[in-house]
């Protein structure tokens, strides 16, 4: 069947995005647009003769934005990596795409992921008594491979854990590209699904150490040592402009910049 599968970054920013408020650019150049960057999100479709699939990973604060700029008014699935607010806190957003579909969105995340999302979103998910909004997601859990299926077909998604500071985060397979936004620690039962990646897009979030992501150093390390055929940083702060990245590090590994796509055929 011919078709292909897009990747579209919609964010690649950090907790805060680029600039900060008060319009703190850091050592980004306010005059390259691909440094203005919004809270992370990855848009991933499958589009064949058929019609598309397609699943937003994660929600973030820009989600309506994001989408716009997408030009997405309907989605098959939402699936989450964690409960940090820069990667959920878009959901109530969802209610529009639920209003364009009329009925009810499937979402997915793990279990501390899906607690915190109740708590937070409750009425999202069972209907307040006395309210006249019905709910508008029904959740499902992350206990392995998640297949979703749309008019493109069925989207793969196979999770693996790995370290995030005080809390775990889930990152993302999807045929031969993989998706880690947040992560610290790579343990070692996740290396495996980082083999033979035509793609990793991947933390790197500043120049010195953090404590709950992956600064450029490392993940050029893990570049190196998992030998992908393409490398793209996201969650990048104010201290990587895009251009001096892009000239310090290593023709196959790039940064990413809202909107950019990754396309594979079928």
């Amino acid at each position: 069947m011919s078709g292909e599968l897009r990747f579209t970054i919609l964010g690649c920013g950090s907790s805060g995005g680029v600039p900060r408020l008060g319009g703190n650019w850091g050592d980004c150049d306010p005059e390259d647009p691909r440094n203005f960057r919004r809270r992370c999100s990855l848009l991933v479709e499958r589009e064949t003769e058929d019609g598309t699939t397609a699943v937003l990973v994660d929600t973030s604060p820009d989600m309506r934005a994001q989408l716009l700029d997408a030009r997405i008014g309907r989605l098959d699935g939402v699936v989450w990596t964690h409960s940090h607010a820069d990667h959920v806190h878009g959901l109530d957003d969802l209610r529009q795409i639920v209003f364009n579909t009329r009925e009810r969105l499937n979402v997915w995340a793990d279990g501390p992921t899906q607690d915190a999302l109740i708590n937070r979103f409750g009425y999202a998910f069972t209907q307040p008594e006395g309210s006249p909004y019905p709910p508008i997601l029904s959740m499902h859990t992350i206990d392995g491979p998640v297949t979703i299926e749309g008019a493109g077909g069925p989207l793969t998604f196979t999770p693996f854990e790995v370290e995030h500071g005080a809390i775990d985060a889930l990152g993302f397979r999807i045929g031969d590209v993989a998706y880690l936004p947040d992560v610290v620690e790579i343990p070692d039962a996740a290396w495996p699904h980082l083999q033979g990646l035509e793609c990793w897009i991947l933390d790197a979030l500043r120049r010195d150490p953090h404590p709950t992501h992956a600064h450029l150093a490392k993940s050029l390390e893990w570049i190196e040592k998992v030998a992908p055929t393409r490398a793209v940083l996201t969650n990048m702060h104010i201290d990587l402009d895009y251009a001096a990245v892009e000239e310090e590090t290593p023709a196959h590994v790039t940064p990413a910049y809202d909107g950019m796509v990754i396309r594979y055929p079928l």
